[in-house]
């Protein structure tokens, strides 16, 4: 079985509701000593800094983006009150965009996002 990198998903499932799923990227690319995936394309790079104590609302993402976390600890919770904490070097890929034709439910859609521990949250964000 090829390497592969584990892909993270927050993506809006059947139902409305934000959902995490796991999926493998092959990585076929490079040298034994550093496989890589093929290139990706991108739309863009931001950075964010969030304070301790930032918590947002329920939303959903506006455009698919692959989330990097370069410091701090940031919780995601979804509907279902479970959520996942991350942590420097994690990513997740946020997908959990509002289905086609609905209007936004804070009680069915999207996730929350929140800082957690004691230092700033600060993230990179790369649209897919």
């Amino acid at each position: 079985m090829p390497a592969h990198f584990t892909q993270v998903i927050l993506f809006t499932d059947a139902d409305g509701r934000a959902r995490f799923r796991e999926q493998p990227i092959a990585l076929t690319e490079g040298k034994p000593q550093a496989m890589l995936s093929p290139l990706m394309p991108s739309g863009g790079m931001q950075l964010r800094h969030s304070p301790v104590g930032f918590r947002s609302d329920f939303h959903c993402t506006g455009d698919p983006q692959w989330v990097f976390i370069l410091g701090g600890q940031m919780e995601i919770g979804l509907q279902d009150g479970s959520s996942r904490i991350f942590g420097p070097g994690q990513h997740f890929f946020s997908a959990d965009t509002l289905p086609a034709g609905a209007s936004f439910d804070p009680a069915v859609h999207g996730h929350w996002s929140r800082q957690v521990g004691p230092d700033p949250l600060v993230t990179a964000f790369v649209r897919g």
